[in-house]
């Protein structure tokens, strides 16, 4: 017990005369304006230092109320009205999108003006489809292609596809098509179909729509008016699956329908037929790529009848072999 009183005794004793230390230490003077007055570059004879708002002498004290900054008694003429406030300038120039509207008048010279990306003609061709077709009891050709020229919102489309049986052209419908483009990834197309075959040809007028539909579907729907009050509507979709970079696998739809029948190219009015399939493609190349696949075919209503008239089967299941390419 004494040890600990001892150690006690001894804390407080330079507890205290640590604060007689610190209560020894000299403050620094508060500087007058006298003071001020004499410091060299410090020239307050023209300061009136009662006039400053919010300040005194005395320590430069004051309240926010003493700045003469009242919020509440600020009024038009401190220009801060905002409800006779108006924007200015007004309504855009009918020009205001040209890129060559703005130069005062200045050209190139004899430099030539640069063409825009969307000055340029371009051109692709795409065969999507070149391939062999085996069913049961045949083996067929078939191919599908679209090739286009021109700008990016101006272009001529070509659209072809056919089966060849035996060395015979069987069916072919061959399209010529001007393309709009109506927004970032879709085009309007006008043109004219013309369809040969083994049977009797047909013309018809052909308008449509192609492009990239939401979640990547490659979407191409087209109507058509025919002679002798003929309609009918094609629908094609299909969808890449990217299994690798270069592995793709490529489901595809297709159906065709018609507001009339026509008998001689065994046709009936409403859904006529329709076509689903899955092809695994492998890309060698981005512009070549080989494939294998199957595809499930069936006709409806009065077409599955013209075609039992005629020996065929109205469903069947195809296995194909084919490359896609395009340049």
């Amino acid at each position: 017990m004494k040890k600990k009183r001892v150690n006690f005794i001894v804390v407080a004793m330079v507890a205290l005369s640590m604060s007689a230390v610190w209560a020894q230490e000299p403050t620094a003077p508060a500087i007058t304006t006298t003071e001020m007055d004499t410091m060299p570059g410090m020239d307050h004879s023209q300061m009136n230092h009662g006039s400053t708002p919010g300040a005194t002498q005395d320590g430069m004290s004051g309240s926010a109320q003493d700045t003469g900054h009242d919020m509440k008694n600020m009024n038009k003429s401190d220009g801060m009205d905002s409800a006779g406030m108006s924007m200015r300038g007004g309504s855009a120039p009918v020009d205001a999108r040209d890129p060559h509207a703005y130069s005062d008048g200045y050209d190139f010279g004899p430099i030539p003006r640069p063409r825009l990306a969307d000055e340029h003609n371009f051109g692709s061709v795409l065969v999507n489809r070149l391939e062999s077709v085996m069913t049961s009891d045949n083996t067929s050709a078939t191919y599908d292609l679209q090739a286009w020229y021109g700008r990016d919102y101006d272009r001529v489309v070509l659209k072809a596809e056919g089966d060849i049986d035996n060395g015979t052209l069987e069916e072919a419908s061959t399209e010529l098509l001007w393309g709009y483009a109506v927004a970032t990834f879709w085009d309007t197309q006008l043109g004219v179909r013309y369809d040969s075959g083994e049977g009797p040809d047909r013309t018809w007028l052909a308008l449509g729509i192609q492009g990239l539909a939401p979640y990547w579907f490659e979407v191409d729907a087209t109507a058509y008016i025919g002679d002798e009050g003929r309609t009918a509507l094609g629908l094609e979709a299909e969808y890449e699956l990217l299994l690798t970079q270069k592995l793709i696998l490529q489901p595809r739809i297709e159906a065709n329908a018609y507001g009339k029948r026509d008998p001689e190219l065994g046709i009936g009015s409403g859904l006529s037929d329709m076509s689903a399939g899955l092809r695994l493609r492998y890309e060698t190349r981005r512009e070549f790529a080989p494939y294998l696949g199957v595809e499930w075919a069936r006709k409806f209503g009065e077409t599955k009848d013209f075609a039992r008239a005629a020996g065929e089967d109205p469903s069947e299941t195809r296995y194909v072999a084919g490359v896609r390419l395009w340049f």
